[in-house]
């Protein structure tokens, strides 16, 4: 069986028999794949960085009949900090729930992926403000699913003016004059819809680049939790670690 080498972060880790291992990773080109790590728990294995959870890394692995099995792994990023931190963890625990209830076996996840790690390292190596974090990569991550709401104009009548509105109903932004007529809308200030265009437009390596404070960050939370989950057809609620 050829082996071929795969990058990817692990989602998930359970333990199988005395010492071996059960990962789910997520790779850019493949999508969520299933591997075995053999003897991956025991203490001075080769594998033991490289195959806990939140773990980017180079991946040297063959199929099997059902799962991946790996041979060697070379850690590209660990996001230590995530582990240190009680706060950090939870933020992350959470992210990586969506990210397995939206990603596939043979699905090209390379948005995704890069989404993700972006994402992690943001957490695990600054302390921006976490819920702006996750409002953030909720907004990115449902466009990149295929619902990238209308910024560029009213989603009703194409007005470009005065777009200080966010419908839930008609995914995008609507003028004062539409707006009356949608129950699902919510008025932002200007911060919060610079920070929806942002979120939506900016280069990968600079999503997490800006800040938004007070009145505005609880409407950006506002639209892209309930966006989200009305996208996502589930409210996801942020479960305790313990």
């Amino acid at each position: 069986m050829a082996n071929t080498k795969i990058n990817g972060v692990v989602l998930s880790e359970s333990n199988m028999g005395d010492f071996d291992k059960m990962l789910t990773i997520l790779t850019p080109n493949v999508g969520k794949i299933s591997c075995v790590a053999k003897g991956a728990r025991r203490p001075r294995s080769a594998l033991l960085a490289g195959t806990q959870i939140f773990c980017f890394g180079e991946y040297l692995m063959y199929r099997g009949t059902n799962t991946y099995h790996i041979n060697s792994v070379e850690p590209i990023e660990v996001f230590y900090n995530i582990r240190t931190d009680l706060d950090k963890l939870k933020y992350a625990v959470h992210i990586n729930k969506i990210i397995q209830d939206v990603t596939h076996e043979n699905q090209n996840c390379f948005n995704i992926l890069q989404l993700l790690l972006n994402t992690l390292y943001v957490i695990s190596e600054t302390e921006k403000d976490l819920d702006l974090v996750l409002s953030i990569f909720k907004l990115r991550l449902v466009s990149i699913l295929g619902f990238k709401p209308k910024i560029d104009s009213c989603v009703n009548c194409n007005e470009k003016e005065n777009l200080n509105h966010f419908s839930l109903r008609d995914n995008g932004l609507k003028c004062e004059a539409c707006a009356r007529q949608d129950k699902s809308s919510i008025e932002m200030t200007e911060s919060t819809l610079n920070a929806v265009k942002y979120t939506i437009t900016a280069p990968p390596k600079k999503l997490f680049s800006f800040t938004i404070k007070d009145e505005s960050l609880e409407e950006f939370k506002l639209i892209s939790k309930l966006y989200f989950n009305e996208k996502m057809e589930k409210e996801y609620k942020m479960e305790e670690l313990f």
